[in-house]
This record gives C-alpha cells, structure tokens and sequence, in this order.
C-alpha cells in the first residue's frame, strides 16, 4: 500500500541530520528468565505485533524533484533479522557499560533504504538481566494512527495472548514514473481538496461547539508560545556533535506523591521542581553565574485526554492529546519549596491543566504506552523553533502493575529523547509501576559531566522530602 508522507511526517524526515537524528530511543530492562530470553523468541514477539503497527514494515521513498512529499511503501525485501540485532556487554556487564552502548547506538544514523527501526537485545547484563534498545523514527510514530513498536509488544501477563498467523503481502513498489505521476496528479487535484478540506472543517466547527473550544485553545496557546520569545541564554544550548552520552535516575513514586500531597500541586509539578533543583547545582559546579532570576526555559508537553470521559482504546487509536507547555524552572531559586510553588503556578494557568493523564488513567489503555506517549511528546516540541526554549523535558505515567515483553518481567523503563537543535540535553520520564525513571541525554562533548545529573537529581529529590516531612 502507497500513503503519502502527511506534513508533518516529512518535516521530520528533512529535519534531521548528523547531528541531531530525529529518533524516540526506548531502553527497557527486564528479569532474564530462567531459561533466559533468547533472540528467536524476541523475534517471534515482535513479528506476531507487526500488523499492530504496519508502518515498521514500511520504508520511505523520495519523489523525483522533490515534486511531492516521499512516501510510504512496502518494503518488500523486508527482514526482521536486520532490524532485530543482538549484542553483548562482557560479562558480568555494568549499567554504566549498557549507558556507554546505548549513547554509541543512539549516535548511528538509521538506514533510510530500509523500514526506519532497530532494536537491540543486550545480552551479558550483571544481576540476571537483559536489555531491549530500541529506536524509531520519529516521522514513524504519530501516536494516531501510528504506535510505537515497544507500545506493542508488552503484555500485562506472564503468557502472552494468543495471535492468529500473519500472512503478510507486500504491496508492489511504485516505479518513479509512477510517483511523478500520482504527484502531478496532486498538484491539479489540489484546489479541489482545498475546498473539500475547507468544507468539512467549516461543518465540524458548525456542528461542535466542543471542538471549536478546543481549536481555540490550542491557537491561543500557540500565540502564548511564540509570545514568549527566545529562550534565556544558557550553556546548556550550543553547536553539538553526533555523539552522546547517556545516563538515569530514578525515584519513588511514594516520595512524589507525599510532595504532592504536601503542597497540593501535581506529580510532573514535583519531577520539574526536581529537574530545576538539579540544573540549578549544576551550573553552579560549572561556575555558571546564578542568580535570583535566572531561569532555564522547558519544553514539558502535557498528555491530555481529548475528552471528558476517558475510554479504553486499542491499536491504532488516538489515545490522547499532547498539549505543548513552556516553563521557566526557576534556577536561580535557592529554597526549594519556593521553586516548587512557582511552578505549581504556572501549571495552574495551563490551559490543559485540568485534563492532565495520571498514572491510574493510563493503566485502561492497551499495551505499554510511554513510548508513543514520548514520541508525542517530541512531535509537540519539535513544532516550534528550538530556540523558544533551553530543553525538552518529556513525562508521561505508565503502568503501575507489572508488565511483560515475551513473558519476561519489565522492571525499569527509560526514554532516551532526542538532542533537538542545539540543545544539548533532553530527559525523558517515565512513570512505571511504582517508580519514576528518568533517561538523561546529552551531547558527548557539550556535556563531558553529565553523569553528576543523577546524584544532582537524587539531592533535589531528598531537599523536597525532607521539606516535606
């Protein structure tokens, strides 16, 4: 089947280059079983999920001339063995070796001849474990129509559900005549379109009253953004290299929710309280001049339910909105409750505030969905110009029971956001049965210290604690 590219979908395929590939990187760590989790079963896995999501079957072609968007075909040469690849840390491998793995495979440029997706099985981890990696790009997964692979692939039981055979035909590949063809084709057809795009949209303005309210919103919001202007300057924004480094944290979903409790404000109000309280030492250690009113600007998307009543939804469904929101974590501020109130107050004037996900919410939702949740995320920021802001902070909830990828217990979850134009960090958390994890990439040499953030984030954490009690 041949589907045009939508516009967004081709920016981010343009957008990238060697250093700032547009990817959603995933690092799961799981239980070995056993009988250990071995490569075939992993594959029979991810091969039983694929009609979820067709679009991992898929790869891109350009139109001669740049005449139209590239589009989506069959790749009718397709191997799951190339996308699905093994490796090893030498045993008994350290988290830092498996952090050092995934900077290196998070640098490499995905193969644009083939469907855009790898996934690593990391064998040799110390404490009986392994490691899934994986990596889609970003003009892949929408969150709509389009679901990212790991999303799939995880089950909320030991044994994994029954699926009917696959039998997949590849649809034939267009030549290029054809392509110019069905471009051309566009190109008189287009006012027509036009006007039937224009009809249908005047008919649902019409007819809700709702999704007027909602469309306002979102432009006022849009206005607010771009109102704000360039983000304060900060090192944290300079020229970076296609090389990273990549590190975690993690805490209690117990400490968040009694800071919550305590101060009446939300959980992603604590996690950008949390983040700020370690930018903050951060700069300091860097001799950074901090002062009252220094700020460092975050793009921090919001998941939202596109309507009041929240329903279960399958594959392939929208499963919620993603609201863009800028907000200044207040650095410069040395009382850390203090922070946290500022930044309650600024969520509260969110227009989508009153709609936010929470972590018992997401549970009704099919599958594991932070990784398309992240992906959403990145697509809500990557909208706006980088330099309305310092860096991209993603955080969705998850699950909060045990989950399984090919009968193998799920235990820590880490997004692994893209570096967007030079910015030279981005963090990605994850709320997941009990526990905030969060994925910390940066540029290699921008960020030579980035391993302090995780203690720097732990000391934040415990400062909000204690204040707490």
């Amino acid at each position: 089947m041949v589907t045009r590219l939508s516009a967004s979908d081709a920016s981010f395929y343009r957008l990238e280059n060697s250093s700032t590939p547009m990817y959603v990187g995933s690092l799961q760590i799981l239980r070995k079983p056993r009988n250990g989790l071995s490569y075939e079963t992993l594959l029979a896995t991810v091969e039983q999920r694929l009609p979820q999501v067709p679009r991992y079957r898929q790869k891109v072609r350009e139109v001669t001339l740049g005449l139209a968007r590239p589009v989506w075909v069959d790749d009718r040469d397709f191997d799951i063995t190339y996308h699905i690849r093994r490796s090893a840390l030498p045993s008994p491998g350290s988290d830092a070796q498996l952090h050092d793995l995934v900077a290196r495979l998070g640098s490499r440029p995905l193969d644009r001849s083939r469907p855009l997706w790898e996934m690593y099985l990391v064998e040799g981890l110390a404490k009986n474990r392994v490691a899934i990696y994986t990596k889609s790009h970003q003009a892949l997964v929408n969150g709509m129509t389009a679901l990212e692979i790991d999303h799939v692939i995880a089950d909320r039981t030991q044994k994994p559900p029954e699926f009917g055979e696959d039998i997949w035909i590849p649809g034939r590949e267009p030549s290029d005549r054809q392509l110019i063809i069905g471009a051309l084709g566009e190109w008189i057809t287009r006012p027509t379109a036009q006007a039937a795009a224009v009809r249908t949209a005047v008919t649902e303005t019409v007819t809700s009253s709702t999704q007027m309210l909602d469309l306002g919103r979102r432009m006022a919001e849009v206005a607010r953004i771009v109102a704000r202007g360039n983000a304060p300057n900060s090192p944290l924004n300079t020229r970076v290299s296609r090389n990273r480094r990549f590190s975690v944290a993690s805490g209690s979903l117990e400490e968040f929710r009694a800071i919550r409790a305590r101060y009446d404000c939300d959980i992603n109000d604590v996690v950008l309280a949390m983040v700020a309280g370690a930018l903050r030492n951060w700069l300091l250690s860097r001799g950074e001049p901090v002062t009252t009113s220094t700020t460092v600007r975050a793009m921090a998307p919001m998941s939202v339910y596109p309507d009041a009543e929240i329903e279960s939804t399958g594959p392939g469904q929208a499963i919620s909105e993603v609201a863009p929101f800028l907000v200044d974590l207040p650095v410069g501020e040395a009382n850390p409750v203090v922070r946290l109130s500022q930044i309650a107050h600024a969520t509260e004037s969110h227009p989508t505030a009153t709609s936010l996900v929470d972590a018992r919410t997401i549970v009704t939702l099919s599958g594991f969905a932070p990784p398309t949740l992240h992906a959403m995320g990145i697509r809500v920021a990557t909208s706006f110009s980088a330099r309305l802001f310092n860096l991209l902070i993603t955080n969705v909830p998850g699950a909060q029971k045990q989950m399984y990828v090919a009968g193998t217990k799920l235990l820590e979850t880490y997004a692994v956001p893209p570096l967007l134009h030079n910015q030279a960090l981005a963090i990605g958390v994850t709320s997941y049965n009990g526990t905030l994890y969060f994925g910390i990439n940066a540029d290699r040499d921008a960020m030579a210290d980035v391993d302090m953030l995780p203690s720097l984030l732990r000391e934040s954490l415990d400062e909000l604690v204690e204040a707490a009690k």
